[in-house]
Formats: structure tokens, sequence, C-alpha cells
């Protein structure tokens, strides 16, 4: 990156705070040298571990508060007496363009309310997404909604596979991603009125039919997000977010039955150890640090949220999908898409 772009950071959110923001960003630093960094919180508790990287203090500012919104704080409570926290003013600073994106692993519910109040929506689009990458055999895939919506209409679904496909391109860098309508069937006959509808407006949009066209693949199961059938995988939030979870879950068995296996026996010992490097590989490779980061998106500004557990790797890949979204210009994208498409879908409020 050549062009300065500022990432602001709420350095007081998440479990090991603000040591792992610090660190975080001497991490991202390394990987983005045109990023300079607002930290908003207690500056006695960020200045003394800022000013062990000289070179990340260079591109830094601390902006003082000692308020700071907590893991249990309601976001209708955050709304109301949250506006001088740490989160709430690096939100803040997107909104006054101090910052053209805000990392937190604060309260998730505090975040998206304080960003919708702060920042409100891109222009046409009805409901934020939350969205994130999941590893697959392709490479990776874009899925959202992962618990914005519960319950999501069909306008909401057709504006979050916009939303997919601007991000997939600008982030992963995909020329036409593939996007797949989340379902208990790829038949068309299959699913509720507003996945079944959603799927004929996507299906028209991806002919000759518009002058946006997509890439739309059609319906997929659930099967079909870790094979990566798909770039993008579209659905509402109560689907994605139990998927999401199912796919940790399954992730932390295989790990603890490997271990098992591993144990069970001196050859088995002797196996691990002959395998160790293509092992190491495979634990790189779906190491869920990799894939720190959910982004609300719809949100007219960049916000990204990070694991709250996560370490320094974590956070420091948090940033630099801020910073990607920033350089190439993601919101100014979606609001282009959106007008584009407008007659499509339905652009009143709900």
């Amino acid at each position: 990156m050549t062009k300065k772009i500022t990432v602001a950071l709420d350095a007081m959110g998440g479990d090991r705070a603000p040591e792992i923001v610090v660190e975080g960003a001497a991490l991202a630093r390394e990987r983005h040298l045109g990023v300079h960094y607002l930290f908003f919180g207690i500056e006695s508790k960020i200045k003394p571990l800022l000013e062990k990287h000289k070179e990340l203090s260079k591109v830094s500012e601390i902006v003082h508060t000692d308020d700071v919104i907590s893991a249990d704080v309601r976001p209708s409570a955050a709304l109301r007496t949250g506006r001088k926290s740490s989160m709430w003013l690096a939100v803040e600073s997107v909104r006054d363009e101090l910052a053209g994106g805000v990392v937190s692993a604060g309260n998730t519910g505090a975040l998206m309310a304080s960003s919708r109040y702060v920042l409100g929506m891109i222009p046409g689009i009805m409901r934020p997404a939350i969205a994130s990458f999941l590893p697959t055999p392709n490479g990776e895939c874009v899925m959202l909604d992962l618990g914005a919506n519960a319950e999501s209409a069909v306008e909401h679904l057709v504006q979050f596979a916009i939303m997919g496909d601007a991000f997939a391109r600008t982030t992963l860098g995909l020329p036409e991603p593939k996007i797949g309508l989340l379902n208990i069937g790829t038949e068309e006959t299959k699913g509720t009125e507003s996945v079944r509808q959603a799927y004929a407006v996507l299906k028209k949009m991806s002919s000759n039919e518009t002058d946006f066209p997509l890439n739309f693949h059609g319906f997929i199961e659930g099967n079909d997000i870790a094979l990566g059938t798909t770039d993008i995988v579209v659905t509402d939030g109560f689907s994605g977010n139990v998927a999401l979870k199912a796919i940790e879950g399954t992730s932390k068995l295989f790990s603890a039955l490997l271990k098992q296996t591993v144990q069970h026996s001196i050859w088995a010992k002797i196996g691990f150890l002959l395998a160790k490097p293509a092992f190491d590989k495979l634990k790189e490779r779906v190491d869920p640090r990799r894939y720190n980061g959910a982004v609300f998106l719809g949100i007219n500004g960049s916000v990204v949220k990070s694991h709250g557990g996560t370490d320094a790797f974590g956070f420091s890949n948090a940033i630099g999908i801020t910073a990607d979204m920033i350089h190439n210009g993601f919101i100014d994208r979606v609001r282009d898409e959106i007008e584009r498409i407008s007659h499509l879908v339905f652009s009143k409020s709900v």
C-alpha cells in the first residue's frame, strides 16, 4: 500500500486489551506499511506498550478516554451511556473522516449498535449483515449473514448477495466471485418463500436481462460451504450462525479425535512424527486466527469485529481486512452497485 490509510482501534476492547491490540498493530505494521493508527483508550496503559514498538509509534496517535464498554453491557445501554467510550469514539473517528475504518474486539452488540447509530446505513441497504471468511479447498469463501438478522426477507438476501459480491472482489481479489444461496436442497422448489423469491431475483440478475450481472450459482446445501462450491454463501443470520458454530464444533472434534488417535499407541506417535510437517501445514491452513475479523456489511463505514479472545496474530489479520477494504474503496463500491440495481430491490427501509 502506497497511499496513507488510517485505521481506528478500540484499544480497550477484547479479553487481553490493550496488549493484544498494540501487538496486533505492530504485526500489521510489518505487512501494511502505508497504514496509520489511532488508538482510543486509556493513555497510561497504551503508551508504555506503544513505546516498545518504535516503528509503530511513528505512525500512531493515542486519543485518551477513561470510559470502556464492558463485554456484558446491553446494546441499548451502550447507546445511552457509552458515548465517551473507546469504542464509540473510534467509530466516530470514521464518521468524522479521521480514519477510514475501525477495528474492535469488544462487545459485538454494542459495536453494531454504535456503528448503526453513528455511521448509519449505506443508502439503499435495509439491514446490516455480518460477514467472515472460511477456509475451503479452493482458498477462502465469504459467508453472510452470520447473526445480525435472525430472519431475512427476499430483498435483504438479495442485498446480502450484492454486498458479498463487492466484498469478495475487494478483499479476495476475485473478478467474478460465484454466489450460492444456502437452502435445504438444490431444487428450485425447495426452501421458504423468501429464499425461493431471492433465488428468482438473483437468477435474473445473473442473466443478460440486466446491466448488473452477478455470477449466481444457485441453491447450495450445508456441505457445499466447506467444499468451496461457491465463493460467497448467502443466508439469513439464524441459519448462518448455526452453520458457523457447527463448522467450528466439527473442527474442534476433528482436532480432539486426532489427538486421541495419535496417543493411542507408540506406532501412532511415530507415524505422527513422520507426518508432522504435513500436519503443521494443515494446522496453518485452518488456523482460525487467519480468518479473524467479522465485517459489518451495510454500515456506512468500514467496521470490523475481531474475536475477543484472539491473539496478536489474529488481531493483525482483522486490521489487514480493514486496510484492504479502505484501500480498495469497498464502501464506495457497494454504494455504486446498490444504486445501479435499485430497480431490482426495494428501496424502502424496514
